[in-house]
């Protein structure tokens, strides 16, 4: 038998009168939960119930998306995005490789966007995105793929004419020609695109910019280009630029970005440039320009130090074709021929500085000053010929067939 000091006692008996007061309190107030009835458990259930439903209503009642009065400014992109977005066109393109066997081999091309301009299945797009394309996809907004042909292209405006059969009966939506000649800055333009492959995209700015001229390879300079800071991205090139009236002003062309994304500077190719080049293509399968039938030669500073040039910069007239519109205009050619490499320049000839007022410093800026003008057109040339400067009226030969 064990034997218990009095503290114990005391101890063990102070415990067992706690517990006993603890059962009765917990009794009295938590017998509602083991009644036989239910009645307690159909109250927890009911009250379960009863706050699912709440936060149910409370999450509804922030969703307010549907009940929002939207802003003027937001309802002309909504109201423009619904109603064009679906004559926005994805372009892929498939280019031949050649594998390690020396067999071509399709493979994935580039990506760009596409405005539908005709209702007959023609589309306006950037030269750059069907570049060297082997095949051309045309994709709808409705999910429905077509082979594309390309009907034209100028690399000048890095522009392009795509076209595809619709199924008969479709009925295609078509982006509207606006007007790029009364453009202003700080006027509010709409970019629809896809993207990164992400399909009918919607942007918004401002044109932060007009007339500004972009150089894209050597000899190559697309004036009176629009700037814009809407987000333009790999695979918005193609796609239309609209103004608040659902209005093609011009086609996104470029972005200037030292990062490579949207981050910078937007251009877009002027729609009037768009509308006279889709005209030419569609009547002649080709851009036709006009042209100084002559060898012109750009000034470099080993040119101007041997011959002693009177100035530092133009177009050298080396040679005209006999007999040609240039030399019958009265163009002058060189007489004394210096070797130059694996060229030969005649010196002596007319120094042209400008043509329709626009300075020739360069090949790139005569290109410029001539892309509207077309074989036929007379323009004025500014010429320097001893020390005096002259002004003659040129007709303008066919560039194509005096480049061949």
């Amino acid at each position: 038998m064990r034997l218990y000091s009095r503290n114990q006692v005391l101890f063990f008996s102070i415990l067992s009168a706690s517990i006993v007061a603890l059962f009765i309190v917990g009794f009295v107030f938590v017998k509602p939960l083991f009644t036989r009835d239910g009645t307690a458990r159909q109250n927890m259930e009911l009250n379960r119930q009863n706050f699912i439903v709440q936060a149910e209503y409370e999450y509804h009642a922030l969703n307010t998306a549907d009940l929002l009065e939207y802003s003027e400014s937001e309802r002309e992109n909504i109201s423009i995005y619904e109603r064009l977005n679906s004559a926005v066109v994805n372009i892929t393109t498939e280019t031949m490789a050649i594998n390690w066997f020396l067999e071509p081999v399709p493979q994935e091309g580039s990506s760009g966007s596409g405005s539908i301009i005709d209702r007959s299945g023609y589309v306006l797009t950037n030269n750059h995105v069907i570049q060297n394309a082997y095949k051309v996809y045309i994709n709808l907004a409705d999910g429905s793929q077509f082979e594309g042909s390309v009907v034209g292209v100028d690399p000048e405006n890095d522009l392009a004419v795509l076209r595809f059969t619709p199924p008969q009966g479709t009925e295609l939506t078509i982006i509207p020609y606006g007007d790029s000649s009364n453009l202003r800055v700080g006027q509010k333009v709409l970019a629809i695109g896809n993207p990164f492959a992400l399909e009918r995209t919607l942007t918004v700015g401002i044109v932060s910019g007009l007339g500004r001229p972009i150089q894209t390879s050597r000899n190559r300079i697309i004036r009176d280009m629009i700037q814009t800071d809407a987000s333009i991205n790999p695979g918005n090139s193609g796609g239309p630029l609209l103004d608040t009236q659902g209005r093609m002003i011009g086609i996104n062309t470029m972005i200037y970005s030292t990062s490579g994304g949207s981050v910078g500077i937007g251009f877009a190719v002027p729609v009037n440039t768009a509308m006279r080049v889709v005209q030419e293509i569609l009547q002649f399968g080709r851009v036709r320009r006009g042209w100084i039938d002559a060898t012109l030669v750009q000034i470099f500073p080993s040119l101007v130090q041997y011959a002693r040039l009177p100035v530092d910069s133009g177009l050298l007239v080396s040679r005209t074709r006999r007999s040609g519109l240039a030399e019958r205009a009265g163009l002058r050619q060189g007489s004394e021929p210096v070797q130059y490499g694996r060229s030969v320049i005649y010196l002596g000839g007319d120094i042209i500085t400008s043509i329709n007022g626009i300075r020739t410093n360069s090949l790139a800026d005569l290109y410029s000053a001539l892309e509207a003008c077309k074989p036929g057109d007379v323009v004025n040339v500014e010429i320097l010929r001893g020390g005096q400067q002259v002004t003659l009226r040129v007709p303008l030969a066919d560039r194509e067939e005096v480049m061949n």
